[in-house]
């Protein structure tokens, strides 16, 4: 699992902040980011659980001021532990 993001990515988009009662079911269940896109999950406040899909028992807890990267078409999804506040943030090769 990536700890930073490569070099020469750009930022091009961001999510709104979700919280427990906004987090869409769809990121609740097995997802990826498209071709070539990288995320980073970046937690506000309480936690998550990131799951990857290849890799169950590997749960990876993420608290307030932590963030994770999520690769290009890495399958994974979250869950979420209380109350929960975070965003996404996408990144692509800049050009």
């Amino acid at each position: 699992m990536l700890t930073s993001l490569p070099e020469k990515l750009t930022k091009y988009s961001e999510s709104p902040k979700f919280d427990q009662d906004t987090l869409p079911l769809a990121l609740q269940k097995e997802h990826k980011t498209k071709p070539n896109v990288w995320a980073k999950a970046v937690i506000s406040e309480g936690a998550i659980n990131y799951i990857l899909q290849n890799k169950p028992e590997d749960i990876l807890t993420l608290s307030a001021g932590e963030f994770v990267i999520i690769e290009p078409e890495e399958a994974h999804h979250v869950e979420v532990i209380g109350p929960v506040k975070f965003h996404l943030e996408f990144y692509k090769k800049s050009t």
